[in-house]
């Protein structure tokens, strides 16, 4: 079975994807971004992002009680509720969820993050976490019985508050709990590039131990991107494929080895 992250850039090939998904002849399930579309909200609603960068160099969006409202607006509501749309109109039988749903991802939320402000250090708490588990027997069942999952934050704290997290994390504990195949992540890039300015310097290959080497030498939100592409090798994902969400065909052109592909 494959686990296909779908980026939540306003120029991801949505349509693309999901005429793609039709033609799959494995599983999948789908873990579905929807940040454009959460920034697009936040400014009719005049409720601005928040974005924090911890000490140790690691950036993420500042998640308030009114933040998650959005998220469950943008990401479990709209976004989600669309894309399974789209994938019912192409004959596959996609199924919506969030980590809430049955305890489908657990986490737990984060104790504080450690900022720098105004010269002093603090300590910052939201409804933010890492997840830890994931239900996998409903997940099994449902592929099984010819589903199709797409998920969406939030998902679910140790308490049973619903709290951001990040879908890259999610991602990881998916491939622990189900070992896939094939991870495929579609962003609004050819592959990973070396300059993020330059689309000409994509890599072909990254290897285990340059995601690590990397990860120590860059910053901000590139800094967890490469943590969680470290914690989705740990996991035991034999073939990780970064590629254009942004073609005609983006999940064949993946499968067709186009992008990054991490081994």
């Amino acid at each position: 079975m494959y686990i296909i992250k779908v980026g939540g850039g306003s120029t991801i090939n949505l349509k693309g994807v999901v005429s793609d998904l039709a033609t799959l002849e494995r599983s999948f399930l789908v873990v579905l971004g929807a940040n454009a579309l959460r920034d697009d909200l936040g400014l009719r609603l005049g409720q601005e992002k928040v974005q924090l960068t911890s000490v140790s160099g690691y950036s993420s969006v500042f998640s308030d009680a009114k933040a998650v409202d959005l998220i469950m607006m943008a990401y479990s509501g709209l976004s989600n509720r669309r894309f399974v749309e789209m994938c019912q109109r192409e004959g596959v039988n996609a199924i919506g969820l969030t980590g809430l749903d049955g305890r489908l991802v657990q986490g737990r939320r984060n104790r504080g993050i450690k900022v720098r402000e105004n010269g002093k250090t603090m300590i910052k708490r939201d409804f933010s976490g890492k997840p830890e588990k994931v239900n996998a027997d409903l997940l099994t069942t449902l592929l099984d019985q010819g589903y199709r999952p797409v998920l969406s934050i939030p998902i679910i704290d140790e308490t049973g508050f619903a709290i951001n997290s990040e879908n890259d994390d999610i991602v990881a504990v998916l491939q622990d709990a189900l070992k896939a195949d094939k991870v495929i992540q579609l962003i609004e890039a050819p592959g990973f590039l070396e300059d993020k300015n330059d689309e000409g310097s994509m890599l072909q290959t990254l290897s285990a131990s340059e995601i690590k080497a990397r990860e120590a030498s860059v910053e901000g939100r590139m800094k967890r991107k490469m943590l969680a592409l470290g914690r989705l090798v740990d996991a035991g994902a034999h073939e990780v494929i970064i590629s254009d969400g942004r073609t005609v065909h983006p999940v064949l052109d993946a499968l067709a080895g186009k992008g990054t592909t991490i081994r």
